[in-house]
């Protein structure tokens, strides 16, 4: 879209679409891993290869965070991770870290070349979009829940402190009152 003024001169110009389809993810996933998400995402059309291999930089970074395993190869980090996430998942990253390999290390045959296109580099920044959810995000709001349950309970005991009667007072109208709190009673 241009804006113009009376004169014609361009004073600004900018896409209206953005420039990149990636998603907005939390500020507890790592910056690093955001970051080589964002740019796979922002390159996937222009240059599949070097997608590729951002998308699998970031599911290194994601194996070596989430679960602390840190090796010299991706290929023994995601061996390590085998028992730890489920078959179907394990392939599917590994397969990241194959078709990865293709944009960060040249053939034996520097003849034989191998392309990624759009789509298939579209298909391994998604996995890098399930990992983060399933991974970090889910984690993270299991863990806000927890709290909250845990919170609430703490709540319901400082009502009942132990200096409270447990017992407490009938008074009329068929109210039971404890300490400060008034209660009614069902009638039978």
């Amino acid at each position: 879209m241009r804006q113009r003024v009376d004169t014609g001169d361009v004073i600004q110009e900018w896409d209206l679409i953005p420039s990149s389809d990636a998603k907005v993810f939390p500020d507890y996933i790592p910056a690093p891993i955001r970051t080589d998400y964002s740019e796979a995402c922002a390159i996937k059309k222009l240059s599949p290869k070097a997608s590729a291999t951002l998308a699998r930089r970031c599911l290194q970074g994601m194996i070596r965070d989430f679960w602390g395993i840190s090796k010299g190869r991706l290929i023994d980090e995601i061996e390590d991770i085998k028992d730890k996430v489920d078959p179907p998942t394990w392939q599917a990253i590994d397969a990241v870290r194959s078709i990865g390999n293709i944009g960060a290390h040249m053939e034996k045959d520097i003849n034989i070349i191998v392309d990624v296109d759009p789509n298939e580099a579209a298909q391994l920044i998604q996995l890098s979009e399930i990992l983060m959810k399933d991974w970090y995000v889910t984690r993270q709001e299991r863990q806000e829940r927890l709290k909250a349950v845990v919170d609430m309970a703490a709540a319901k005991k400082d009502v009942k402190a132990p200096n409270n009667s447990s017992s407490g007072t009938q008074v009329p109208n068929g109210h039971f009152a404890r300490s400060s709190v008034i209660r009614k009673l069902p009638v039978a």
